[in-house]
Order: C-alpha cells, then structure tokens, then sequence
C-alpha cells in the first residue's frame, strides 16, 4: 500500500479492477480495451508523474470516472447474461472500484437526458467522513488519521506495557542483582490493540482494559496520555475493573478558555437535578436542552439576554455562544 491522492487512487482502483478481471475473464477485458486504457492503465498510477496542469488533471480524473462506470457496467452485463460469469460481480476489486467511484463521483443526467460522470467535490456534494473513506484499493482497511501535527495513512496500534520498579514478586521471592541488591523486573509488553487511523483514542481505553481484565493482567494504575481518559472513564475505569487512571486531563478548547476571557465551563454553577445552571453573576439559565451535536450528546443551555454577561466585562468579549433569538448560550456535557 502506498499513500494516494483521490486522483491516484480512481486511476488505481480502476488499474486493480482490469489486472483482476484480465486474470478471471480476459475475453471481456479484450472487449473494453482500446489504445487510451493501454496508455493510462498499463502500469500503476503512482510510478509516473502527474500532470502539473489542473485542467489535464480534471481530464484525468473524468477519464477514470468514465472508465471505471464503464468497467463495472461491463462486468455486471456479463455476469448476468452468462451463469458462468456470475462470480465476476463478486470480483473484490469490483467491489472495491463500486465503493471508490461511489466516494468520489456522481452520475447525472444532462439536459439531453445523457448520463454524465463529474466528481464529487467536497464543498458542493460532500465527501464521506475520513473513518469511511477508501484511501487504497489494495487495503481497505486503512484510512487518513491526525494527531495534532502528524498526519499518516493506515492504522493506529496502543500498546500497553508494564511499568513497575518494584523488586520482587508476590510469592516473596527476589531476584537479585550482581550487587546482591534485588533487580527490578523487566518491562513487558502486555497487550496491543489495532484499529484505524480515525479511532479516538479514548474510545479503546475501556476495551484496553477488558481485554487486560480477561488475561487476568488488569494494573492498579494504568498511565496513559491526555488522549485516552474523559471525565466518565477516570469513573468507571475505577468502579469496573479497579484501575487508577493517571493522566493529565485535556484543557478546555473552547473560545473564551483559550482567549482567557468571558467564562468558560469551569465558571458556571451546574445543578443537574433541577436542570438549572447559574453564570458567575448569579443569573439562573432560562431553558435547558439535552440534544446530539455530532453525534456527541450535549446540554444547550440558554440565558435570558444579557444576562450572563458580567459588567465589569467589556461587551465585545463574549462569555458564551449567542442567539439572536434567545441569548446567551452554554453547552455542557452530561452528568
């Protein structure tokens, strides 16, 4: 696998398909092939350099739009019109091509009623989320993923590894050093997860720690970075498998934490039993809506107008999100 960009990777997924089908059914890949597909398909996508022009690039990426709606059309035709070819609909990178060109382009009508391929682009059709998105057609598994600075195409692994100093065991026996003094015990190990790339890290620490809980390897302190805990899995963390989690917590991202200005979460009063939130003046919210934002669930609170503002704040700085409709507001997370 090798990292492609969308324009590669149409022209690799529609390569792939042919080297395939040439294998299982090469009298239907003899029916396709003119000079054009000899010319862009004949070796792969990624050896050769790309044009620096944009419009010859947009050529290219319609030329493999077009070629790869005309590929699978083939070989469905010839997998239901034949009983003997009906395994090619089950070709895998058919499948594969079917889901690319599903990504990255459209079929439309134009105004004469004729079928045309045009790409999707993301500000006007939309591209599918990163954790859906082919990015190879020989791993469909991998995908794009970020943190902070680092960017990479694959996989991410968590790797969990013992970190006692104490000598000894728990049978009492010791080893001992060529001092005589007892050696600490090595470090090992114990368990590794893999997912791809768009995984959360936080969304792995409870699996982490089941899968340590039925290996019998479970610690009393388990020290991860700022990327694996939430306020929910430092509780549960320890009420369900009797772990300390050790970490630093993530800062507050929101506007007026990192500004230093208006109030943040950390400033309003939270009475999750009366639904009710009270800002640093004393102002008492007016309304209190658990909702799904992104699929994270949150509680939109709202303050009557200008009523969580503090005077001694200068008005262009603004402690919470506002309406127009109904003032200021603040969302906070779930008990």
């Amino acid at each position: 696998m090798r990292d492609l960009n969308r324009l590669e990777l149409a022209g690799e997924s529609v390569r792939a398909c042919l080297e395939q089908l040439a294998v299982a059914a090469p009298q239907v890949v003899a029916q396709l092939l003119d000079d054009s597909w000899g010319t862009r398909y004949a070796a792969r996508i990624d050896t050769w350099r790309m044009p620096a022009a944009t419009t010859r690039k947009e050529e290219l990426a319609l030329a493999y739009g077009r070629d790869g709606h005309t590929l699978l059309k083939a070989v469905y035709a010839a997998a239901s019109s034949d009983p003997d070819l009906a395994f090619l609909a089950r070709l895998h990178q058919a499948g594969v091509l079917r889901v690319v060109l599903l990504q990255n382009y459209l079929a439309v009508d134009d105004e004469q009623g004729r079928e045309v391929i045009k790409r999707r682009e993301a500000d006007a059709e939309g591209l599918p989320p990163g954790r859906s998105r082919i990015t190879s057609p020989y791993d469909t598994d991998a995908r794009w993923g970020v943190k902070r600075d680092t960017f990479w195409n694959g996989c991410k692994v968590h790797v969990t590894e013992t970190c006692d100093t104490s000598a000894g065991d728990d049978t009492g026996s010791e080893s001992r050093g060529g001092d005589g003094e007892a050696a600490p015990p090595p470090h090992l190990i114990v368990n590794v997860e893999t997912t791809d790339a768009t995984v959360p890290d936080n969304q792995m620490t409870a699996p982490i720690h089941a899968r340590l809980a039925r290996r019998h390897l479970l610690p009393g302190e388990h020290l991860v970075d700022s990327g694996y805990p939430s306020a929910e899995l430092l509780v549960t963390s320890q009420a369900e498998f009797g772990i300390a989690l050790v970490t630093p917590i993530l800062a507050d991202t929101s506007p007026q934490a990192r500004a230093g200005a208006g109030f943040d979460r950390a400033a309003f009063a939270i009475d999750f039993g009366a639904r009710q939130a009270t800002c640093p003046q004393g102002h008492a919210s007016s309304s209190w809506n658990p909702v799904s934002q992104r699929g994270t669930d949150t509680i939109v609170i709202t303050f009557p107008k200008g009523r969580a503002r503090s005077r001694r704040t200068p008005r262009r700085i603004r402690p919470t999100s506002r309406s127009r409709a109904c003032g200021r507001r603040a969302g906070m997370p779930p008990r």
